[in-house]
């Protein structure tokens, strides 16, 4: 296992979970509903929990967690501003957006099971994957949130 390969796939997944937390903050700027602003909220203490756990194994492993977001989450918000706003707020649009970033944050993390095994201990594989479970059930909240907007029209 090579300390350096491992805290560079820990530090991704920090930085995916940064990504979130930020998205999630615009995304409850963007809505005036009281429940999203709680639901949003939700999402994003998923995310911060996440990171806490990554952050400890990072030093763990004699190295520094990940601060900041990606380009790609910085365009990611960028597009759910600009389109939130050309909509009216929609609140399928902001759901139908969050739900591409829960795809993002799951992707980054199955990929990270699988291209890095050989750098993740079997502990850190279970934490990474206890919370690739978290995500899920974030990703399936927002998508039935999103889905029971579809079947009411």
């Amino acid at each position: 296992m090579d300390n350096v390969k491992t805290i560079e796939a820990l530090n991704t997944l920090i930085t995916i979970n940064n990504d979130r937390i930020e998205g999630y903050e615009t995304a409850a700027k963007e809505t005036e509903e009281q429940d999203l602003k709680t639901f949003f909220s939700d999402l994003r203490q998923t995310s911060k929990h996440c990171n806490k756990e990554l952050s400890a194994e990072v030093t763990k492993l004699g190295g520094t967690a990940a601060e900041g977001t990606k380009t790609t989450g910085k365009f990611f918000r960028v597009w759910m501003d600009v389109k939130a706003a050309l909509t009216g707020k929609d609140r399928k649009t902001i759901l139908s957006s969050c739900e591409y970033g829960e795809d993002v944050a799951k992707t980054t993390y199955q990929d990270t099971l699988t291209n890095h095994a050989e750098n993740l201990s079997p502990s850190l594989q279970t934490i990474i994957k206890s919370q690739l479970a978290l995500l899920a059930i974030d990703h399936n909240r927002v998508k039935s949130m999103r889905d029971a907007l579809v079947e009411i029209k």
